[in-house]
C-alpha cells in the first residue's frame, strides 16, 4: 500500500494565504477607527444612541464615539432653513381652481425630537403644510384670498406651528409667494375693479355737484339777507369780468323781478369760482 505525502505550503504560499486573511481585517478595523472620531461645526447637532436607546444631543466640537455600544442616529443643520410648499388644484369656497405656492421658514430647536418622533421630519413638515395651505384655501373665497395676504400667512404660520412643535420643529415664518388663478378669470376680476373704480368716480362727481348746489343756496340766501347785496356784488362781478380780454358784459334790468331772480343766481355763483 503506498502512502500519501501530506501537502507542506511553502513560506511563500504561507504569506499569500495571511495576506488574504489580515488585508480585509487591516480594512475593516481602520474602518471603524475612523468613524470613532466626529469634528461637528457650530451649526451641526449629533444624536448619540447607546445599545439602541437614546443617549443624548452633542455638538459642536470633536467627539469619539466608541464602535459597538454607541451610534450616531444622525447628525443635524440647526440653522434657520427654508422650503417650498404647494397646493395644486384647490378650489376655493365660491369653487375657483387656484394653485398658491408658498415659502416656509423653519428651525430644528430639539434635535432628539426631529430623529427619534418622526422617521422624516421634513417630509412631515412638507405634509403638514400642504394640508394647512388646501384648508386654508378652500375656507376662503377668492377675493379674501387675493387681498388678504398677509393674515392668511400669519394664521398659516399659527397653525403649522403648533403640529410642528411635536416634532421639535420651530416654523418662524410663512409667505404666500405665488397665487396662481385661471387667466379668464383674471380678465373678469379686472373688468370688475374698471367699472367699481367708475362708479366710485361717479359716486363723488354727484356728492361734489351737491355740496356746490348746497353752497350757491347758502351763498343766495345770505346775499338776499343782506341790503343792496346782490347789487354790490353784481358791480364788483362786473368790474371783475371789465377786466378781461375779449369779454361779454350782459347788462340786465335789476329791478324787474326776473332780473332780481337772475341776479339772485348768477352772483351767488360768481361768489363760488
Amino acid at each position: 500500500m503506498i502512502g500519501t505525502v501530506p501537502f507542506i505550503p511553502s513560506n511563500t504560499q504561507v504569506g499569500i494565504m495571511v495576506s488574504f486573511v489580515t488585508l480585509p481585517l487591516a480594512l475593516w478595523i481602520s474602518w471603524i477607527v475612523a468613524k470613532m472620531f466626529y469634528i461637528l461645526p457650530e451649526w451641526e447637532r449629533m444624536v448619540l444612541l447607546r445599545l439602541g436607546k437614546f443617549s443624548g444631543v452633542h455638538g459642536p466640537g470633536f467627539f469619539i464615539v466608541p464602535p459597538f455600544i454607541f451610534s450616531v442616529a444622525s447628525i443635524l443643520d440647526i440653522r434657520i432653513m427654508t422650503q417650498q410648499v404647494e397646493a395644486t388644484a384647490t378650489l376655493t369656497k365660491d369653487n375657483v381652481p387656484t394653485r398658491v405656492t408658498a415659502a416656509l421658514e423653519y428651525e430644528i430647536v430639539d434635535p432628539q425630537k426631529a430623529v427619534i418622533q418622526v422617521s422624516n421630519f421634513l417630509n412631515t413638515i412638507i405634509w403638514l403644510s400642504t394640508e394647512a395651505l388646501k384648508n386654508t384655501i378652500g375656507s376662503m373665497d377668492l377675493k379674501e384670498l387675493l387681498s388678504n395676504r398677509d393674515e392668511i400667512a400669519a394664521q398659516l404660520c399659527e397653525q403649522i406651528d403648533d403640529s410642528a412643535n411635536s416634532y421639535g420643529i420651530n416654523v418662524r415664518a410663512v409667505r404666500l409667494t405665488d397665487i396662481d388663478t385661471p387667466p379668464e378669470l383674471i380678465e373678469e376680476l379686472a373688468v370688475i375693479a374698471r367699472a367699481r373704480r367708475a362708479a366710485e368716480a361717479k359716486q363723488i362727481q354727484a356728492h361734489a355737484e351737491v355740496m356746490v348746489a348746497q353752497k350757491i343756496a347758502e351763498a343766495s340766501e345770505i346775499l338776499s339777507k343782506t341790503e343792496g347785496g346782490f347789487r354790490l356784488r353784481e358791480i364788483q362781478n362786473i368790474s371783475e369780468i371789465s377786466k378781461e380780454e375779449s369779454s361779454t358784459i350782459i347788462i340786465y334790468p335789476f329791478n324787474s323781478d326776473d332780473g332780481k331772480n337772475l341776479a339772485h343766481v348768477a352772483t351767488a355763483r360768481a361768489d363760488l369760482s
